[in-house]
């Protein structure tokens, strides 16, 4: 299936009605009047998905843009992309890939067809070798610590899953992140553990990434000062490179395949943090959750496809109302690190400024994804969100059902998250100014009963097809990232420069700076 086969949003009638409609009535949709006219706005505007709830009723969408959105999804084809992608075609057409992560959390038995039936077989044998000697180490009560070296999808992933279920993660046990080629990093993490106490793990799929390589052989050499003379027991690898992690003295390696982008490797042996932390069952349990978010995904007709209609929302906002940002606010500390996850998730795939054909786009892609879990986001940068210049879609994720028993805490914690929501929507009228509120501003509230392994593969498995779906309409390729390669191309030519102090051929800012770093 060629990139050419689907048409662009801006190449649809829908996209033109969608543009006289915003320029009419759209503009002005005030979210308030709706919720109070129309009683059935709120059920209309309610989907539930597998283990979330989303409330989108305070979206700035109308029942015709709505219409019109779902239209749009059918003109540009997005359902027959999604199926081209779980039928294992190359829609990954810059780097002539297929796209298959969703195998990764397909059952043994599952929907592949014999197509990809193969490549699910090699899966399952990978998880089971991965979540035996996950098991190994969790019970080996000389290891004490676990430390993952990576960066990007290889650290993102696992770092933010791995603290979302610390309520699940074995005691003994303490799990440490580096991706940084900042040595301050490292240094800090090394000071904590014990050469015979500790287990490396390092992440990269070609064991090549600088900043990877350059942690490793450094956290190797810490490891063999200190006195530790095994570094086939301390070390694996999750690499495809069985050759190079063997020259570094690993013998235990767990790959993955081409298939499998970065940041959407958690379910892979990148994941193998996780699995030491919450044991092999609830590791399945984190792949049962995803499956059934592509389970949804693939069966829920469009209008209550939550991927999809999170999606529109993202095209509607960024194109029409032209909102540059979106602001993620988990009001769940165990969530901290999903706004960062999701900056790489949606930034790294969406963050294009050509389509699949390679044309400029005349429209924007990603918005800026960012944000703090709350309550701490309140005391922060909450009050731009209210009266700012911009406005900001806010996405609250809350959680019904805490961890802890500590029973003053929780309902404070929902009582502020349904305050902020409703707040950004009322606002305030006051006619000295300085305490005016203008109200009217979107918010989309996504609800978990709790979170758990699998409340939290089918919240990430959500947030991957919403990007999917986001990339469909404006005819991008979202698996691939051109972007991150310059700067490492040309850092790769500055370092040495640093070094011996040429700078012939650099422009005049770059070698005026390095010029005042050696001097």
């Amino acid at each position: 299936m060629a990139a050419s086969d689907f048409p662009r949003c801006d190449e649809t009638g829908a996209w033109k009605a969608l543009r006289q409609h915003f320029d009419g009535a759209g503009r002005g949709f005030d979210v308030r009047r709706a919720l109070r006219s129309d009683a059935a706005r709120v059920q209309a505007c309610s989907v539930q998905a597998p283990h979330v709830f989303a409330d989108l009723s305070k979206n700035l969408v109308d029942p015709h843009a709505d219409r019109l959105l779902l239209q749009l999804a059918q003109e540009c084809g997005v359902l027959a992309q999604r199926d081209a992608m779980f039928a294992g075609e190359t829609i990954n057409n810059t780097e002539s890939r297929q796209v298959m992560h969703f195998l990764l959390r397909a059952p043994k038995q599952g929907r592949a067809g014999a197509k990809l039936s193969a490549e699910l077989a090699q899966v399952h044998e990978t998880l089971d070798r991965m979540l035996a000697f996950a098991e190994e180490v969790r019970a080996d009560s000389r290891i004490t610590d676990v430390v993952n070296i990576g960066i990007g999808g290889s650290d993102l992933g696992p770092q933010m899953a791995t603290i979302a279920l610390e309520a699940f993660v074995t005691p003994g046990k303490r799990f440490h992140f580096v991706s940084n080629i900042d040595a301050h990093e490292l240094a800090a993490v090394l000071k904590q553990v014990k050469p015979e106490g500790t287990l490396f793990l390092i992440a990269s799929k070609t064991f090549s990434t600088l900043e990877t390589m350059t942690n490793a052989r450094s956290a190797r050499e810490w490891f063999t000062r200190q006195g530790g003379t095994d570094v086939a027991r301390h070390f694996a690898a999750l690499t495809t490179n069985v050759k190079a992690a063997a020259e570094f003295g690993i013998a235990r390696t767990f790959g993955f395949w081409d298939w499998v982008g970065g940041r959407y490797s958690m379910w892979s042996a990148i994941g193998l943090p996780i699995a030491i932390a919450v044991g092999a069952g609830r590791f399945r349990e984190l792949l049962a959750g995803a499956h059934e978010m592509d389970r949804h995904f693939r069966e829920a007709p469009p209008e209550r496809n939550l991927p999809l209609r999170l999606a529109l929302l993202d095209v509607w906002y960024r194109d029409f109302h032209g909102f540059n940002s979106r602001s993620v606010a988990p009001y769940h500390s165990s969530l901290r690190r999903l706004p960062a996850y999701l900056q790489q998730l949606e930034m790294e795939s969406n963050g294009k400024r050509v389509d699949r054909q390679g044309r400029p786009l005349p429209f924007a892609t990603s918005p800026v994804v960012w944000g703090e879990p709350g309550t701490n986001g309140q005391h922060a940068y909450f009050q731009m969100l209210h009266q700012g210049t911009d406005v900001v879609p806010v996405e609250f994720v809350a959680v019904k059902t805490p961890a802890h028993d500590l029973a003053e805490h929780h309902p404070q914690l929902l009582a502020n998250v349904l305050a902020q929501a409703a707040a950004l929507m009322q606002g305030k009228e006051d006619s000295g100014g300085h305490k005016h509120f203008p109200g009217n501003r979107p918010s989309t509230m996504l609800l978990l009963e709790r979170l758990d392994p699998q409340s939290l593969g089918a919240l990430i498995a959500l947030y991957e097809h919403r990007v999917f779906c986001a990339g469909a309409l404006w005819g991008i390729n979202s698996f691939d990232q051109w972007g991150v390669e310059l700067g490492k191309v040309l850092a790769k030519d500055i370092a040495p420069r640093l070094q011996s102090g040429d700078t012939q051929g650099l422009d005049a800012s770059t070698a005026a700076l390095i010029e005042r770093l050696r001097g």
